[in-house]
């Protein structure tokens, strides 16, 4: 048997093929090859066609069935992962109504904002754990405000997982997962929350059916099963959004547990077994992939804008000649500390860890007599691990405890000093596997539909590739860095 996992991301649809005996992956890739669009209508606007990652979903399995020789017919399960906090419209027919308004799309954050003003602070972070921000009910109340013709056509709202697996079933549902992330859930009462629906005059008819995370969640259109040639009588029996989905690729499920990517952007996700928050919102709660309403498991989100992105620019425009891997071996010479330069990575937008601040990227106490580009990359480096550190802190005074760090082997664990950075300031052990979404998307999908009877069963062939632990040696010394690195943080948020 062969289970499928799908991640549809805003840049490219990834997809694996698990052989569930084995644990292996038979097959995987990604496409367009090049950047899927992202039309921008209006400064501040950001849409995709939801048809198009259907299309897209299509092409790159039958890519891969072809390419690889693969049976198709042994797919029995389907798992889906996408794009948090997008907004997906549909009429009766299942019709899309508009192009889906997507993660990074800001139209929505005066609405939000004021929601957190007017339905109030303190039953907005104790019901709904963050504020109504820019996620999806703020983007479906634009709609309303913007939109009354489409609004009035509307029969369900989903996200973006959601639409795929309602063209892969005819069916529309969700997740209480998925519905947290939309900032639709009220934590407190445990149900989908009527404050949030009645202030934003959405009615509670265009909410799908709500699925469990692991489950049957609808058998595959005899139709569909025929035009991509799997079998008929396989089933959708998992979908996450992306960043949960990526912790669970990494086995990370039970509070304490962490998980961290470190691409454009850096995200660390922590589980937590009972329902908290930030007071300042700098990090958001949601209901992690095993919560239900009997058992509390939230994720904790740490999400920072200026990670690779920054690594990436300096290359560009300083050493383009160089290899990722030449750059970090120039910066390994230099001393923890970079020899007093500071870099802050903020320079990829505002920064909700910094509550919602825009402060830039900034180089500090560089001195031409005595500091190279060496150091600068350097404390590039070091500036994102320490940036990483600052909301740590954050997360565990919310109650998470760090022991452990999963990370995929990739990005910027790829290099040396960003894991032994992140490793002494942290004193976590960071531990790189061989995994990615979609992957664990198919793991999920094999989980719901009941190939596999646990996780443990479920994760028992996922490959371990390097543990990195922290040095006693050398923890003073980072942490003397990332102290003077703090200072010149807080200078700037003053």
């Amino acid at each position: 048997m062969y289970s499928l996992g799908f991640d549809v991301g805003s840049s490219s649809i990834k997809a694996s093929i698990l052989d569930v005996e084995s644990g292996k992956v038979v097959a995987d890739g990604f496409y367009p090859k090049e950047e899927m669009t992202i039309n921008s209508p209006l400064s501040g606007f950001a849409e995709q066609n939801p048809e198009i990652w259907w299309e897209y979903s299509k092409l790159l399995l039958k890519q891969l069935l072809r390419e690889k020789k693969i049976d198709g017919k042994k797919i029995k399960s389907i798992g889906i992962s996408y794009q948090m906090h997008g907004l997906v419209l549909v009429d009766k027919d299942q019709n899309v109504l508009r192009p889906s308004i997507i993660w990074c799309d800001s139209r929505a954050v005066n609405i939000g904002n004021n929601a957190f003003n007017t339905i109030g602070e303190e039953y907005c972070l104790r019901h709904l754990l963050n504020s109504p921000g820019n996620f999806t009910a703020s983007k479906l109340a634009w709609v309303k405000q913007n939109e009354p013709e489409v609004f009035s056509k509307i029969y369900k709202f989903m996200l973006p997982g959601d639409y795929i697996a309602m063209k892969l079933t005819g069916e529309i549902s969700t997740t209480i997962s998925g519905l947290s992330e939309g900032i639709f859930w009220d934590f407190a009462e445990n149900k989908i929350s009527d404050k949030v629906l009645e202030h934003y005059g959405i009615p509670k008819s265009f909410v799908p059916e709500i699925n469990p995370t692991f489950s049957v969640q609808g058998k595959i259109k005899n139709s569909i099963a025929d035009e991509l040639g799997i079998a008929f009588d396989a089933v959708v029996s998992y979908r996450a959004g992306d960043q949960p989905n990526n912790a669970f690729s990494l086995n990370v499920l039970n509070a304490g547990e962490v998980a961290a990517t470190a691409g454009t952007s850096g995200v660390v996700y922590g589980v937590i077994d009972k329902v908290n928050y930030d007071e300042l919102s700098r990090v958001n709660q949601f209901a992690h992939l095993n919560h239900t309403r009997d058992q509390i498991s939230l994720g904790v989100l740490l999400c920072i804008n200026g990670t690779g992105i920054q690594n990436s620019w300096l290359r560009k425009n300083f050493a383009s000649t160089l290899s990722y891997n030449e750059i970090n071996q120039l910066a390994s010479k230099i001393p923890i500390g970079s020899e007093g330069v500071s870099v802050l990575p903020f320079g990829n937008g505002a920064e909700r860890v910094l509550q919602n601040k825009n402060i830039g990227s900034q180089i500090i106490d560089l001195d031409f007599n005595r500091h190279t580009l060496a150091h600068v990359f350097r404390a590039a480096q070091e500036g994102i691990v320490f940036t990483f550190k600052y909301g740590v802190d954050i997360m565990q005074k919310m109650g998470l405890n760090i022991n452990v760090i999963r990370a995929g082997k990739g990005n910027m664990f790829l290099s040396e000093i960003f894991r032994d950075t992140l490793a002494n300031i942290t004193g976590a052990s960071i531990e790189l596997y061989e995994t990615d979404g979609a992957q664990g998307a198919a793991r999920g999908a094999a989980i719901g539909c009941g190939a596999y009877s646990s996780f443990a069963e479920a994760f028992a062939s996922l490959k371990k590739l390097e543990v990195v632990n922290p040095n006693s040696k050398f923890i003073a010394e980072t942490e003397a860095a990332y102290s003077k690195w703090l200072t010149n943080l807080e200078k700037e948020l003053q």
